[in-house]
C-alpha cells in the first residue's frame, strides 16, 4: 500500500505536497517522495523514511515549479531497503516522465522479459512501478510519433496501459513540458480522487482526507479505467480508457487502511467501521451472552469505531484497557550484539484497572498472522482478566492478498486452513467471534454518503479467495510471494500495531 498524490497550480507546489503527503503517512513509512516541474526540467528528492525526516529544508527549496506527484511507501513488492525503490521514477523519454504508482502488478515478471525483449527498455530495479513506468512510456511513445502531444495521445496511451498491464494501480505521472496525468485500474481497487481549491489548483490523491486537510474541495473520485490528464494551462480533460470497468474497490481500505475522516467511492471509511461493529455485535451475542462480558475493550486504533457501535449495542462498558506507544523506533543492532525482536509490549501497555478481575472483549479491525493477537490475550490475562473473549471486525484472513496489501503468505495466515476453534487455541481466548463475510460486505455497502450510490461489489479476496481480475493462479500468488519483500537484520517491525495508524 502507498499513498500518492498530484498538483497542478499556478504556484509553488512543493509545501502543498509535503502537506499532502504528511496526511497520507498512514499508508506509507517505509520511504517518501516528492517530484516538481519548472520549465521542462524536473526536480526531485526522494529517501527512506517518513515524511517529516526525508525533507530538510534544504529540500524543500531545491522543489521549485508549479507542478508536480508526490508517494509514501509501503512496500509490497522489490527491494524494501534500497534507495532506488523509493518513488517516484524517473524516464527520460518520450518527453520526460515521472510517475508515482499504488498497487500491485500481478503479471509485472512477464512484463518485464516483454519489455526486455519487444520495447527495448531497461528495468535496473525490482519495482513494479518501474515496469509499469516504462509500459506507459512506450505506450505514450507509440501514440504520438514525434508529434506534439494532445489529449487524445495520452488517453490512446492509457488504453495500451489498460490492455497490457494487470492487477491494481492508481498512478500519477508528470510529462515533461505538457501536463499531469492520472489514471487508475479498470476494477478501481486502490484509491483515487481529485479536488480543487478556491484559487483554482487541482489535486489528485488517495484519499479525501489530503484534499480536505489542504483546504481542497472534493470533487469526485477518479472513475475505473478512467483517465485525467491537466494541460499546462489547467484545463482538465477526461476520458474512459478501459472497456468493461466496473468498481471493485479493495475492502480492506475500509476494513483497516483508510483514514476513518476519508470518504472513498462514496462510502464513508468512519460509518463503513461503524456498521461493522453493529454486524459484529449480532455474532457476539450468538457465542457469548453479553452477561458474561464485563467491558468492551479495543485494540488500537482503528477498532476503536466498530468496538464504540459494539458496546453501544449491547449495552457494555467500552473502555480504553491498551495505551499505544507512537514513538518506537528502529531497534539499533551493535557489532557483536544478536537480533532482539520487538515485543508487542514495547508498542501496547496495559491500563491493569480495566483487566483485572472481569470478563473482558477485546476488538481488532482484522486478525492475519495471529501472533500479535495471542500475545495481547496473554498480555489480558498477565492483567488479571478472568475470561478473554475476543472478537474480529473482518471475517478470517484465508488468502494472500496479489492487489498491493504486504498480506503474509498463505501459510503465515493464521485462519488459513483451519477452523475457527483452531485458531482460538492458537490465540488462547475463551471464544473466538469473527464477522461474515456477507455481513461485511453489506455494512461497508451500506456506509454510503448522501447523494453516493450504493457499491454492489468489492475486492475481499483476502477473505474469500476471489480474485476480481480473475486472471490469479496458484503459480501467480507463488511468484508474487517470492517478490515480497523480506526483513533485514534488526529492521523495525512492519505489523500493523508498528504503523502510525489511521486514527492518529
Amino acid at each position: 500500500m502507498c499513498g500518492i498524490v498530484g498538483v497542478a497550480s499556478a504556484a509553488p507546489v512543493n509545501q502543498l505536497i509535503y502537506d499532502a503527503l504528511l496526511l497520507l503517512q498512514h499508508r506509507g513509512q517505509d520511504a517518501a517522495g516528492i517530484v516538481t516541474q519548472l520549465d521542462r526540467k524536473f526536480f526531485m528528492h526522494k529517501a527512506k523514511g517518513m515524511v517529516r525526516d526525508v525533507f530538510r529544508t534544504r529540500n524543500m527549496r531545491a522543489l521549485p515549479g508549479n507542478c508536480g506527484l508526490g508517494q509514501v511507501r509501503y512496500p509490497t513488492a522489490g527491494n524494501a531497503f534500497s534507495e532506488e525503490e523509493a518513488q517516484p521514477f524517473y524516464v527520460n523519454a518520450p518527453f520526460g516522465l515521472v510517475l508515482v504508482h499504488n498497487g500491485n502488478l500481478t503479471n509485472a515478471h512477464a512484463l518485464k522479459a516483454e519489455l526486455f525483449s519487444n520495447d527495448h527498455r531497461h528495468i535496473n530495479t525490482e519495482s513494479d512501478s518501474e515496469v509499469l513506468l516504462n509500459v506507459l512510456a512506450h505506450e505514450l511513445e507509440k501514440t504520438t510519433r514525434g508529434l506534439p502531444l494532445a489529449p487524445q495521445d495520452v488517453f490512446a496511451a492509457v488504453r495500451g496501459v489498460n490492455q497490457r498491464v494487470k492487477g491494481s494501480y492508481a498512478v500519477i505521472a508528470l510529462i515533461a513540458g505538457h501536463g499531469l496525468l492520472a489514471f487508475r485500474d479498470p476494477h478501481g481497487i486502490r484509491p483515487l480522487c481529485m479536488g480543487r481549491s478556491k484559487d483554482g489548483t487541482v489535486m489528485l490523491a488517495s484519499e479525501s482526507v489530503a484534499l480536505e486537510g489542504t483546504l481542497h474541495h472534493f470533487e469526485r473520485d477518479v472513475a475505473p479505467g478512467e483517465a485525467v490528464f491537466i494541460d499546462l494551462a489547467g484545463q482538465v480533460h477526461t476520458a474512459m480508457c478501459a472497456e468493461g470497468a466496473q468498481l471493485s474497490p479493495c475492502i480492506f481500505e475500509y476494513v483497516y487502511l483508510a483514514r476513518p475522516d476519508s470518504t472513498m467511492d462514496g462510502i464513508s471509511v468512519y460509518q463503513a467501521r461503524l456498521n461493522l461493529g453493529e454486524t459484529l455485535a449480532k455474532r457476539v451475542i450468538s457465542t457469548v451472552p453479553p452477561s458474561d462480558i464485563d467491558v468492551v475493550i479495543p485494540i488500537p486504533e482503528s477498532s476503536r469505531p466498530s468496538a464504540t457501535q459494539l458496546a453501544h449495542l449491547l449495552g457494555i462498558p467500552y473502555r480504553e484497557g491498551f495505551v499505544k506507544n507512537r514513538y518506537v523506533g528502529r531497534t539499533f543492532i551493535m557489532p557483536g550484539q544478536s537480533v532482539r525482536k520487538k515485543s508487542v509490549r514495547q508498542k501496547l501497555n496495559v491500563i491493569v484497572s480495566e483487566f483485572k478481575g472481569r470478563n473482558v472483549l477485546l476488538v481488532d479491525d482484522s486478525i492475519v498472522r495471529g501472533t500479535t493477537s495471542r500475545e495481547i490475550v496473554q498480555m489480558a490475562r498477565d492483567a488479571g482478566a478472568r475470561k478473554v473473549y475476543m472478537a474480529s471486525a473482518a471475517p478470517p484472513v484465508r488468502y494472500p492478498n496479489v492487489y498491493g496489501i504486504d498480506m503474509p503468505t498463505s501459510e503465515e495466515l493464521v485462519a488459513h486452513g483451519r477452523s475457527i476453534e483452531e485458531i482460538r487455541q492458537i490465540i488462547g481466548c475463551d471464544a473466538l467471534i469473527y464477522q461474515d463475510v456477507d455481513a461485511m460486505k453489506s455494512a461497508v455497502a451500506q456506509a454510503h454518503v448522501s447523494g453516493a450510490g450504493a457499491l454492489s461489489a468489492f475486492d475481499a479476496s483476502c477473505f474469500d479467495g476471489i480474485y476480481v481480475t480473475g486472471d490469479i493462479s496458484a503459480e501467480d500468488i507463488s511468484r508474487l510471494n517470492e517478490s515480497r519483500p523480506q526483513a533485514e537484520e534488526g529492521a523495525e517491525d512492519n505489523s500493523r500495531l508498528a504503523l502510525p495508524n489511521a486514527s492518529e
